[in-house]
């Protein structure tokens, strides 16, 4: 929210109201929330989710940059792009579109009425596993060839695409830009964060005996 304080009155009110997507655009803190069905859902990412989204979306751009092959966004961009609901404005993580897509390879002043070609969702801890799913459903819904769904607990990422089953990604694996993204391969592992090492339990220490002389050897 953009106050420093909402109360919990505040933010049922908020959500009960329908609005538009022109709504949604010119709200102060319009990068909180999405829209569906006409009512507003808070976006949730934790820091740890927001450093892999960070991490993930520096790569994408400059390989796309080196490669002009299009645009990547971080969560902040939007997509009205669902025939499904068509005022519903959806805001992936990261998300790209190839170049030709967009006139003149220009970023809109509103939300993209188009299909993205990726994008990239990375599961915080506050995701519901019931909205993350109905998010999927409407990306494959639009059409959306490529996504990747990113695991920072499990440490594992899922791809979908359009014409398969969803393809498991390990840790040592690579998310694979495939057709998509020609030539672009990130390691899962490179872009988590490192895992504590696990502490070892101290040695065992030998019981003393009572009768010992501490000269003794």
């Amino acid at each position: 929210m953009s106050t420093a304080v909402a109360t919990e009155t505040e933010t049922e009110t908020r959500t009960d109201v329908r609005y538009t997507p022109d709504d949604l655009l010119n709200m102060s803190d319009s990068k909180d929330y999405e829209l569906v069905g006409g009512r507003l859902v808070e976006r949730h990412m934790g820091a740890e989710s927001s450093r892999i989204g960070t991490r993930l979306c520096t790569r994408l751009d400059r390989f796309c940059d080196e490669n002009d092959l299009g645009i990547v966004w971080g969560a902040d961009n939007g997509y009205q792009c669902f025939p499904h609901d068509p005022r519903q404005v959806r805001k992936p993580d990261i998300s790209f579109v190839k170049k030709g897509r967009l006139p003149g390879d220009a970023s809109p002043k509103g939300w993209i009425r188009i299909v993205p070609d990726l994008v990239v969702e990375v599961v915080s801890p506050g995701d519901l596993a019931e909205q993350l799913e109905e998010k999927l459903t409407d990306y494959q819904m639009a059409g959306v060839p490529l996504i990747w769904v990113i695991y920072p607990n499990q440490r594992r990422a899922r791809a979908f695409r359009l014409d398969g089953p969803p393809a498991l990604v390990r840790e040592d694996d690579d998310l694979s830009g495939e057709d998509i993204l020609p030539g672009f391969r990130c390691r899962l592992g490179g872009i988590l964060p490192r895992q504590a090492p696990t502490a070892e339990p101290p040695a065992s220490t030998p019981p003393t005996d009572p009768h010992r002389n501490p000269t003794d050897h």
